[in-house]
């Protein structure tokens, strides 16, 4: 019998690459992983232009592709684990619709997949041809989340890689309804291939990433799986409040020594008060986006609702 590999693809205003994504993975398994059967799962996150009617099209005339319609759009993080939630494979294959994830490695995948050492081989960016200036940021973030974080994450990591049965049936029991799915194989803690690329620039459309959708993700995974930046908070505090009574302490001995010569004036009370005033403001925001963190899960939301699902 053969095994099952299941492709979850993601999509939000993707007309431009689903179709050629498709049928590069529709040539892999009718070329090199023919002896495999596959389902290449879709599912499009309320897009606003042609994505959803092309790939109900696709399924007409193709019944290994599947799709889901969400109901709106739910956002970058709970769509894409909703989806590889569905999957049946005996391995499941994370891909991007941009076609910034190689296809061309799903065989290596799955060859080093089948060696059976490893239960995750996953895709960590080497080099990538977007902005050098949003790649260095990136691996600056990767950098600081690994150092941070209770568990060893994976740096250069957008989460392209094939997962075991094995793995997606432990995820299915962790009950996360805003799920950072990088942490969340990392949790579960099974043999783990590293595999570097290179990523390829996207040659049509427009990302989908902006400023917010990339520091919602960078937060998430810093207060998913770290309690380190409170912790600095607490010992920071303590620091600055030991330091205030010393230049307080300072600055009263001055004044009764050198009663006529020293004049305190305003710059010192102006630059405390604002130097204080930007400490308060950060933690403040930083506890804001643990206690957000709490009540998302708090709320016990689906991950989405869906609208429609064709060749299930």
């Amino acid at each position: 019998m053969k095994k099952l590999i299941s492709i979850v693809t993601p999509a939000y205003n993707e007309e431009e690459n689903i179709e050629i994504l498709v049928q590069e993975v529709k040539k892999l398994f009718t070329g090199v992983l023919a002896k495999y059967d596959y389902e290449h799962i879709i599912i499009d996150n309320g897009s606003v232009d042609k994505t959803a009617s092309i790939v109900r099209t696709i399924c007409l005339n193709d019944k290994n592709v599947k799709l889901i319609i969400n109901s709106r759009n739910f956002g970058h993080i709970r769509s894409p684990v909703h989806a590889l939630k569905q999957a049946k494979g005996d391995a499941v294959i994370s891909l991007v619709a941009d076609l910034q994830d190689p296809p061309s490695l799903i065989p290596e995948f799955i060859k080093i997949w089948e060696e059976g050492q490893y239960k995750m081989v996953l895709g960590t960016k080497r080099t990538s041809e977007e902005s050098s200036i949003f790649f260095i940021i990136r691996k600056i973030y990767y950098a600081i989340v690994t150092k941070l974080a209770d568990i060893e994450l994976i740096k250069n990591f957008t989460g392209f890689g094939l997962y075991d049965r094995v793995v997606m049936d432990a995820v299915k029991h962790i009950d996360d309804v805003y799920p950072y799915w990088r942490g969340l194989i990392c949790e579960v803690g099974f043999a783990k291939y590293l595999f570097p690329y290179d990523q390829p620039v996207r040659k049509r459309g427009i990302t989908k990433n902006n400023f917010y959708t990339l520091y919602d993700i960078a937060m998430l995974g810093i207060t998913t799986h770290s309690k380190v930046p409170l912790r600095l908070c607490t010992i920071f505090g303590f620091l600055i409040s030991f330091l205030s009574l010393l230049v307080a302490a300072a600055y009263l001995l001055a004044k009764l020594f050198f009663w006529d010569q020293m004049s305190l004036g305003m710059a010192p009370l102006v630059i405390g008060m604002f130097f204080f005033s930007a400490v308060q403001l950060f933690v403040i925001g930083l506890l804001g986006e643990y206690v957000g963190n709490i009540h998302t899960q708090i709320l016990r939301r689906p991950l989405v609702v869906e609208r429609e699902r064709i060749n299930f």
